[in-house]
C-alpha cells in the first residue's frame, strides 16, 4: 500500500515589525516535531512545514522552513495534494500592516500604536478546499481553560469554525507550550478521547496511532 502523505506544521510564525522587533506566539515546536517523527516511524511520508525553532528535524521528513504565516500558508498549499494535514503550529493571528525597513526609534510618536491585519486561517483554508482537500484535516487548540469540560467546549467550537475533522486540544495554563510534557483531548464530532499527561514523544506516538488508523479507515471507504 502506498505510504500516506501527511503535511505537519510546527513551531511559531514570526511577523516582523522592523528588522529588530516582531510579533509571535510561544511555541517550542516540540510537539509538532515529535508528531512528525512518530508518523514517519509508522510509514507515512511527511512534509514538515516549520517556523523558527531550535530542534533537529526528524530524519526522513521533507523540511520546509518558513518565518511568517503567509509563508507557511504558501508552503502548505504548494505541498498539496496530501492524505492528511495536521496543523500543530502556533500561527500568529495578526501581522503588522506595515513592515518597516529600518528600526523604529522609540522616540517616534507613532510607535505608541501598531496597526495590525489578520493573518490567513491556514487550517480553515485547507479544510474548506473544494478540490484536493486532504482526507483528514486536524487542528490543534492551545487554550487556557479552568477545567476539562471548558476545554472540550472550546475545542468543539473551533472544530465547527474551522471545518476540520479533529481538534487536538490542550490547556497551556502551565508550561505545555515550552515544556517536555503535554496532556490533550482528541475531539471529533462523535466523541472525545483524553490522553493523560506524558512526555511529548509519548503523546505524539499515541496521536500518530490514532491518525494513521483514521487514514486507513478513510482509504477503505
Amino acid at each position: 500500500m502506498k505510504a500516506p502523505h501527511i503535511i505537519v506544521t510546527a513551531g511559531p510564525t514570526v511577523e516582523p515589525i522592523d528588522p529588530v522587533r516582531f510579533l509571535s506566539n510561544h511555541s517550542s515546536g516540540r510537539q509538532g516535531y515529535a508528531l512528525a517523527a512518530a508518523l514517519l516511524a509508522r510509514g507515512a511520508r511527511v512534509t514538515l512545514v516549520s517556523g523558527p525553532v531550535n530542534i533537529e528535524p526528524p530524519a526522513g521528513a521533507d523540511l520546509i522552513k518558513v518565518q511568517t504565516a503567509l509563508e507557511m500558508r504558501g508552503a502548505v498549499m504548494a505541498a498539496l495534494p496530501a492524505d492528511g494535514f495536521i496543523a500543530v503550529a502556533a500561527v500568529a493571528d495578526w501581522r503588522p500592516a506595515t513592515r518597516h525597513a529600518s528600526k523604529i526609534k522609540t522616540d517616534k510618536k507613532g510607535f505608541a500604536s501598531l496597526q495590525l491585519v489578520e493573518n490567513p486561517d491556514i487550517l480553515k483554508d485547507v479544510s474548506g478546499l473544494a478540490e484536493g482537500r486532504p482526507r483528514l484535516a486536524v487542528g490543534f487548540a492551545a487554550e487556557t481553560a479552568p477545567d476539562t469540560d471548558t476545554l472540550e467546549a472550546l475545542a468543539r467550537a473551533k472544530l465547527d469554525r474551522k471545518g476540520c475533522d479533529l481538534i487536538i486540544a490542550n490547556d497551556v495554563s502551565g508550561d505545555a507550550m515550552g515544556g517536555a510534557e503535554n496532556a490533550v483531548l482528541i475531539v471529533s464530532r462523535g466523541e472525545t478521547q483524553a490522553l493523560a499527561r506524558a512526555p511529548k514523544d509519548v503523546i505524539a506516538a499515541q496521536l500518530a496511532d490514532s491518525l494513521m488508523a483514521l487514514l486507513n479507515t478513510h482509504s477503505q471507504r
